[in-house]
């Protein structure tokens, strides 16, 4: 609301603006939110569907296994959100060897059509065999995509900040690559920064910062290194008040964008004045 009242261009708000940019593209859709949530950890489906409301997502990311075995807090879960509103990211979390991520993944594909997205051939692609410190398998993860590649899938593979291994991910086809901010649910923020730069100086595909944020700030902060966008479950399904965070990573996600298009200051090392040093009144 502060921000539309202070509008002072041409009468619109700043929710009206894009300052230059462009929507969002993965494999040849379009989407108006640079946030993707999760549906995981959430106390009950009511919150989770008010928080995914008020954070704007479009790509709402959903553990197949865990739909498939009906794990506990995911029973009825593909039939709480308006999938005719959310384009759904099937991923292929708790998989453990590429094998086994290709199978769930073909999975996913047959319950994104029984949802109504006849053509929704996305995976969010996880292989993770470290169950300590959950970080992705590199040999496991590029294995698996290029099978899930070849079987037309739209693959949207999460990685360490690894730029070797994020470019041999565009190379084989690809449509973004998903970097970790940390691991997972750690909320330790931003710690592979420079790698990230990297991945998206190189990058031709959508970078998505994807695990470990845990405030706004963290969120901006990606957003301003150049991600083209983040994902964020952890973050907002533990906060003591999901619907007011995600609405807050929301905003984040907006500010770091509009920051990096923008284009930031020079560091310098002495102080610069502000106002002029000359003519002033004696």
């Amino acid at each position: 609301m502060i921000a539309q009242s202070l509008d002072l261009t041409n009468g619109s708000s700043n929710s009206d603006r894009n300052f230059g940019d462009r929507p969002l593209e993965i494999a040849g859709r379009t989407f108006r939110s640079r946030l993707m949530t999760g549906t995981g950890k959430y106390s009950n489906f009511e919150v989770m569907r008010q928080a995914i409301a008020a954070s704007g997502s479009e790509i709402v990311t959903v553990a197949v296994r865990r739909v498939q075995t009906n794990a506990p807090g995911h029973e009825g879960l593909a039939e709480a959100l308006d999938w005719q509103k959310i384009w759904l990211l099937p991923n292929t979390a708790g998989c453990q060897t590429a094998d086994e991520a290709v199978r769930v993944a073909r999975l996913g594909r047959e319950m994104a059509k029984i949802l109504g997205q006849e053509d929704n051939n996305f995976v969010k692609l996880e292989v993770i065999p470290d169950l300590k410190y959950l970080l992705p398998d590199p040999i496991g993860t590029y294995r698996a995509a290029e099978q899930l590649v070849k079987e037309g899938f739209a693959v949207l593979p999460y990685i360490n900040a690894d730029p070797m291994l994020a470019k041999a991910l565009e190379e084989i086809g690809c449509v973004t690559v998903m970097p970790l901010g940390s691991p997972i649910g750690s909320g330790q923020g931003i710690k592979n920064a420079a790698n990230i730069a990297i991945i998206i100086d190189q990058a031709k595909v959508p970078v998505v910062v994807d695990a470990g944020i845990g405030v706004p700030s963290e969120a901006a902060a990606a957003m301003e290194l150049g991600a083209d966008a983040l994902l964020i479950n952890t973050a907002i399904a533990q906060a003591q008040n999901p619907i007011a965070m995600a609405t807050a990573m929301s905003m984040a996600t907006t500010a770091g964008r509009y920051a990096y298009l923008a284009g930031r200051i020079p560091i310098k090392a002495s102080a610069s004045a502000s106002s002029p040093l000359t003519g002033t009144v004696n």
